[in-house]
C-alpha cells in the first residue's frame, strides 16, 4: 500500500464537503476519483497533497515516497520558455550532469597514482547518474513536449505568452518528466485534443508508479483505471474495475437496493392494513395482536428510497416543426487564416442524423461551425439548409450570452412571450433556483454559462442543433442527461467533441477532420477507431488496415469497392440495429414479466391476510408453497434482467 486515507472530513463553514472518507491505493494502482460537481473530488486532492488541512481523518504516505500533483487550474507566469519550464524539472541532474563534466575536465590533471581511485569514483557517480535518466532526460522532455500537443517551434514561446490551457499542458509535462511515485491528476484532458489525451492515456497505462485521478472523460478513466473510488453525499465508495464496471456495478446496485425498498414498503403496507383490520375487531386479543405487530414494525430498519443524483437537472430537446430529409449541405468548402485550415471539403447532413466533428485542436472545426451559422465567413464554397430547417447553435465561448445581463433577463429578453414563472422554472431544471437567477452573466463560472446555454437551446424549439463542445465543464451525471436528451431528440445533431465516450453513446457518423479535408465514417467512435488506420491509408497512403470504408464524400471520386464497402457497413449497422432491438424487446418483456410475478406474489400475501384462508392449514400452505415459486421465479428473472441490462450497455 502506498497512499492511505483514513476517516477524512473537511467543512468550510456550515457546509459538510467530505465525510469519514476512507481508501487506499496500492503501489502501481490506477484510481479514479468520480463524483458530481461540488462532491469534494478536488478539495479531496488538496488534502493528500497538503495544501489543505482535514477537520479530521489522516492521509498516510508509504516511507520515502513521492506525490506529483497536477491542479485544475494554471496561473504561472515566467519569463521561461516552455522547454526551460519542463527542463526545471530535472535541475537535480542537471547539476549531476555538470559535475560529471567537471571530473572528466579534472581527470586529465589527476596523477598516475590516483587515477585508478579516482576512475572508480567517476564510473559509480557515472552509473547512479544513468540509472536516475541522465543520458535521456532531455529526449523524454522533448517527447512528451511532443505528445502534449506542443511542436519544437513551440518550445521557444515564454510562459507569459501562453493562455490557461497551455500552461496546464505545460505544468503536466513538468510533473511526468519527475517521476514521482504518485500522481495526482485533476481534470487533466480538459486541455488536450484527441491526439494528446490519447498519448497520455498510453503513458499512465505504462507508467511504473501510482496513478490518482480526477477526470470527467469517461472513456479515459475507461482505459486507465482498475479502481473507482465515488464521492457522493459527502460519503466514498469503492467500486473495483473501469468507469463502466462502475456505472454497471452502480446501476444493478441502484436496482436491487430499490427492489428491497419496494418490497419492504410493500411488506410495512401490508403490515399496517394487518394491524388496521385487527384493531377494527375492537377486541381485547386482536387489540393485543395488532399491538404485537406494531411493536415488530416499529423495530424494523427502514431502508431509505435510493435519490438517482441524474435527475438534478433535466433537459428535454424537441424541434416544434419537421424539416426536409435534406438538412444540409455543405459543397467545395475552404478556408485560410495565417495557414490553410480545409481545402474543397464536402458533405451532406439527412434529417435525424447525429453526426460528430472530431479533428485535432486548430485544425478548423469551430471555424466549419461558425461558417454554418454565418458567422464566418468561408473562402469558397456552398453551404445550403434544408426545406423548414431551424437552427439551434451552442458555442462553446457562450458569445451568445450578454455578460451584463442576469441569468432572469438573458432568458427573458431571449424569449419575451415567457410567463416569469415558466423562466423560473426553466432556470431550476438547469439547477439555477432562488436569487441564483439575479446573478450576472459575467460572474458565474464556465459550467454555468454552459447550463445557461443549455436552457436557451432547449426554449428554441430548433430541429437542427449545431453544437460546439456541448460536455465542457459538465460532471459525469450532467454529461449522461445530456447525452439521453441526444439520443431521445427527433431532429438533426452536429456537434463537435473532444469527449470520445459522449461521441460514441451518441454519434451516428463520425467526420474526421485532417489534413484539410474531411474522413466520413458511418458509425459511433468504436466503429471510427476499427476503421481509421485502413480509411486514412485508402485516403492518404499512410496506414496499414484492411478493410476500409471510404465515401465518395471523403476521397471525392467513386469507385466499386468504395461502394461496396459502403454497403457492408450499412448492412453491418442494419445487424447490429436488429441485434439492439431484439434485446430491447427481450429487457421489456423481461421487464413486464417482472411487474406480473411481484403483482402475483402481492395478490398471494393479501390471500394469507385473509381469516378464512389464515385458519385453514390446508390453504396455508398451498398459498406459501405458490408464493416461495414466484419468489424463485421472481429472483430468476432479476438475474435474467441484470444480464440482458449488462449486453445493452456493451
Amino acid at each position: 500500500m502506498i497512499l492511505a486515507c483514513q476517516n477524512i472530513s473537511k467543512s468550510f463553514g456550515t457546509d459538510t464537503i467530505i465525510q469519514n472518507v476512507s481508501f487506499h491505493v496500492e503501489d502501481n494502482e490506477k484510481t479514479a476519483i468520480v463524483g458530481i460537481n461540488g462532491a469534494g473530488k478536488s478539495t479531496l486532492l488538496k488534502i493528500i497533497v497538503g495544501e489543505l488541512a482535514p477537520d479530521s481523518g489522516d492521509v498516510t504516505v508509504a516511507k520515502g515516497k513521492t506525490i506529483g500533483y497536477l491542479a485544475q487550474y494554471q496561473d504561472k507566469d515566467s519569463n521561461e520558455t516552455i522547454y526551460n519550464e519542463v527542463l526545471h524539472a530535472c535541475d537535480a541532474l542537471i547539476e549531476k550532469e555538470e559535475k560529471l563534466r567537471k571530473m572528466e575536465e579534472d581527470m586529465q590533471h589527476v596523477s598516475a597514482d590516483e587515477l585508478e581511485k579516482y576512475m572508480e569514483q567517476y564510473n559509480r557517480f557515472s552509473h547512479a547518474f544513468e540509472l536516475e535518466g541522465g543520458l535521456t532526460f532531455r529526449s523524454e522532455i522533448n517527447g512528451v513536449l511532443k505528445g502534449l500537443g506542443f511542436s519544437e517551434n513551440d518550445f521557444g514561446k515564454k510562459m507569459s505568452e501562453l493562455s490557461g490551457g497551455q500552461k496546464t499542458r505545460v505544468a503536466l509535462g513538468r510533473l511526468l518528466v519527475t517521476k514521482p511515485d504518485i500522481i495526482m491528476l485533476d481534470e487533466p484532458t480538459n486541455h488536450l485534443d484527441m491526439a494528446s489525451i490519447a498519448w497520455l492515456e498510453n503513458y499512465l497505462l505504462n507508467y511504473k508508479g501510482a496513478v490518482i485521478i480526477v477526470a470527467h472523460d469517461r472513456y479515459f478513466l475507461d482505459r486507465i483505471v482498475t479502481k473507482v473510488v465515488e464521492i457522493s453525499r459527502h460519503t466514498a465508495t469503492v467500486f473495483p474495475g473501469n468507469y463502466t464496471a462502475y456505472a454497471r456495478q452502480k446501476e444493478i446496485q441502484r436496482e436491487s437496493l430499490l427492489r428491497q425498498y419496494y418490497n419492504q414498503q410493500r411488506e410495512i403496507k401490508h403490515q399496517e392494513e394487518v394491524i388496521s383490520k385487527l384493531k377494527s375487531f375492537n377486541r381485547e386479543k386482536s387489540i393485543k395482536r395488532a399491538e404485537s405487530r406494531e411493536k415488530a414494525l416499529d423495530k424494523i430498519e427502514r431502508i431509505e428510497k435510493p435519490i438517482d443524483e441524474k435527475t438534478d437537472m433535466h433537459i428535454t430537446l424537441e424541434p416544434e416543426i419537421t424539416s426536409g430529409n435534406d438538412v444540409l449541405s455543405v459543397k467545395g468548402l475552404s478556408k485560410s487564416y495565417e495557414h490553410k485550415l480545409f481545402s474543397n471539403i464536402d458533405f451532406q447532413i439527412k434529417r435525424g442524423e447525429k453526426v460528430a466533428l472530431i479533428g485535432n485542436n486548430g485544425t478548423g472545426k469551430t471555424t466549419i461551425l461558425k461558417i454554418i451559422n454565418g458567422i464566418v465567413d468561408a473562402d469558397a464554397g456552398e453551404i445550403k439548409l434544408g426545406s423548414n430547417v431551424e437552427i439551434g447553435y451552442y458555442d462553446q465561448e457562450h458569445q451568445n450570452l450578454d455578460p451584463d445581463k442576469t441569468l432572469f433577463d438573458e432568458i427573458a429578453d431571449a424569449y419575451p412571450n415567457l410567463k416569469a414563472t415558466k423562466i423560473r422554472n426553466v432556470l431550476a431544471a438547469f439547477l439555477f433556483t432562488d436569487d441564483d437567477v439575479f446573478k450576472r452573466i459575467r460572474d458565474i463560472s464556465g459550467g454555468e454559462r454552459g447550463r445557461v446555454s443549455l436552457a436557451k437551446l432547449m426554449l428554441s424549439n430548433a430541429n437542427f442543433l449545431i453544437l460546439d463542445e456541448p460536455t465542457n465543464h459538465l460532471d459525469i451525471m450532467s454529461k449522461e442527461i445530456l447525452e439521453s436528451a441526444i439520443n431521445s431528440y427527433t431532429g438533426t445533431v452536429l456537434y463537435v467533441s473532444h469527449d470520445r465516450y459522449f461521441i460514441n453513446k451518441t454519434a451516428s457518423r463520425i467526420l474526421d477532420l485532417k489534413n484539410e479535408t474531411i474522413l466520413n465514417y458511418i458509425g459511433n467512435y468504436d466503429y471510427y477507431l476499427e476503421k481509421k488506420e485502413v480509411q486514412e491509408l485508402a485516403v492518404f497512403g499512410t496506414t496499414t488496415q484492411d478493410n476500409a470504408n471510404v465515401s465518395s464524400e471523403t476521397t471525392g471520386t467513386e469507385s466499386a469497392s468504395n461502394g461496396a464497402n459502403q454497403k457492408l457497413s450499412w448492412e453491418e449497422m442494419k445487424k447490429q440495429q436488429a441485434a439492439k432491438r431484439k434485446l430491447e424487446n427481450e429487457l421489456k418483456r423481461t421487464e413486464e414479466e417482472i411487474a406480473a410475478r411481484e403483482a402475483k406474489i402481492e395478490a398471494l400475501n393479501e390471500e394469507l391476510s385473509k381469516p378464512e384462508v389464515a385458519s385453514n392449514s390446508y390453504e396455508l400452505n398451498k398459498i406459501h408453497e405458490e408464493q416461495m415459486q414466484e419468489e424463485a421465479a421472481l429472483e430468476e428473472l432479476y438475474a435474467k434482467w441484470e444480464e440482458l441490462s449488462l449486453q445493452q450497455d456493451c
